[in-house]
């Protein structure tokens, strides 16, 4: 036999054996994402049996946003699960179901407040009436991100459940969802009872049991495509680079709605259900995403550089309320000052110290307005020159990553950015040094 046929074998059967581990392993992957600007992101649902009789369990719920810069927009969450058993909701506070669902079975006296086997939980508007209120409620679904406003990343209801009778017999249900698009919850896990301060802190109660339930995003999972795409310029090039073509969708793929210049909508389109998710529609364009962050490097003085940002919505259907930008770049560090927009940096990891967030500031500019309706924000920053590494040959002076209300934007390619003047000069001086030398080595 051949000895180099045998050695290809071999090599074949190790580059089989690889895949199939490989594949082993990838299978066992979680489906959700892993942000690492935001390793602990999640949301999570805790349960609270606060007491228990006979023919009723009173429940607490909480949902705590533990994202730092991934926050709920309207229209809101819509919690739902599946009761294991004949359980039904006979009074809710805090919080209401969109659907009270067959409650026949009941005769006489006060029907129960929802008798769905899967029942769907919206959060009260604001101004609901006080008897129907609860502590922490009535956001229309709204959640902020723990950075851009602590207060109000949470938000709590009660409810009475029926059936069940000892709360040791008390039967958690399954399936839960948000109604968010991206997200994804796994099972409820019972933890240590949650404890609840009296009496200005003298006194502390006990909730009888407690569960929580861990909900993850992933973009992948949220949208097919990207949501948002970033182009490029700076005062030492003409150059302004745009974004990649079909950043977001490709016009005339399926599905990819756009609106020409001068055109609008029909107001069959415009007009759309406020508690569903509201429809993209957007400014025709090359790349057709909704967003567009363009980065301008300004000007450069002696111990400063000045960078401009501008936040471009292009989708004609929808306001962005509480939007914010995560930006990666290496000299945020020696960020000296920002102009309109509020910033606090994001520190994952000790030392390094190169990503940073930005998002409006109240009753100027924390809303974004859709196209044709002012819909751009702007801003500018000033960063200080480190000795050592501060540079503006090779693209150093743009971002290497940005992220819009948490979803990551098209960067362009390196390759395109705008380069220094002479770069074209040096570009050619080494390509014809590197043609120079493959014709020496095939000559001598």
């Amino acid at each position: 036999m051949n000895p180099f046929l045998f050695v290809g074998y071999r090599s074949m059967g190790s580059v089989l054996i690889f895949i199939f581990f490989s594949s082993l392993i990838i299978s066992s992957w979680p489906s959700y994402g892993f942000d690492p600007l935001d390793p602990n992101a999640n949301i999570t649902i805790k349960w609270d049996l606060l007491q228990s009789a006979s023919s009723s369990n009173d429940l607490r719920l909480t949902l705590y946003n533990f994202q730092l810069y991934r926050h709920v927009e309207p229209p809101g969450w819509k919690l739902n699960w599946d009761w294991k058993g004949d359980e039904v909701i006979w009074g809710m506070w805090g919080a209401e179901a969109t659907e009270q669902g067959d409650c026949s079975a009941f005769k006489g006296g006060q029907l129960p407040h929802c008798c769905e086997k899967s029942p769907v939980i919206v959060d009260l508007l604001p101004g609901a009436p006080y008897n129907i209120q609860s502590q922490n409620c009535c956001k229309g679904g709204v959640l902020s991100s723990m950075i851009q406003d602590p207060s109000r990343y949470a938000a709590t209801f009660q409810m009475s459940v029926g059936g069940g009778g000892n709360y040791s017999d008390f039967t958690m249900p399954e399936n839960f969802t948000l109604g968010l698009p991206g997200y994804t919850c796994g099972d409820a896990h019972e933890v240590k009872p949650s404890r609840y301060p009296a009496d200005s802190g003298r006194r502390w109660t006990q909730a009888l049991r407690t569960w929580k339930v861990t909900c993850i995003y992933s973009q992948f999972i949220s949208s097919a495509t990207p949501k948002c795409c970033v182009s490029l310029s700076a005062f030492y090039n003409q150059t302004i680079v745009p974004c990649p073509k079909c950043s977001c969708r490709c016009q005339g793929q399926p599905g990819a709605k756009c609106v020409k210049p001068g055109e609008t909508p029909s107001m069959l389109e415009q007009k759309h259900d406020p508690n569903e998710e509201t429809p993209s529609n957007v400014r025709c364009s090359q790349h057709m995403c909704p967003i567009r962050v363009h980065w301008h490097v300004k000007e450069s003085y002696k111990l400063y550089w000045r960078v401009k940002m501008t936040v471009t919505n292009l989708n004609i259907l929808k306001n962005y309320s509480q939007w914010n930008l995560v930006v990666l770049h290496p000299n945020l560090r020696s960020i000296t000052q920002v102009f309109s927009f509020n910033y606090s940096p994001l520190n994952q990891y000790g030392i390094i110290n190169d990503t940073g967030m930005f998002w409006g500031i109240q009753y100027y500019n924390d809303m974004l307005l859709q196209a044709g309706e002012s819909g751009n924000v702007q801003s500018e920053m000033l960063l200080n020159k480190d000795p050592g590494i501060f540079t503006f040959r090779e693209g150093w002076g743009f971002p290497r990553k940005i992220s819009f209300n948490g979803d990551e934007c098209v960067m362009p390619p390196p390759d395109d950015y705008p380069r220094l003047p002479n770069y074209a000069h040096r570009k050619f001086i080494s390509s014809f040094i590197a043609i120079f030398s493959l014709f020496l080595v095939v000559m001598f």
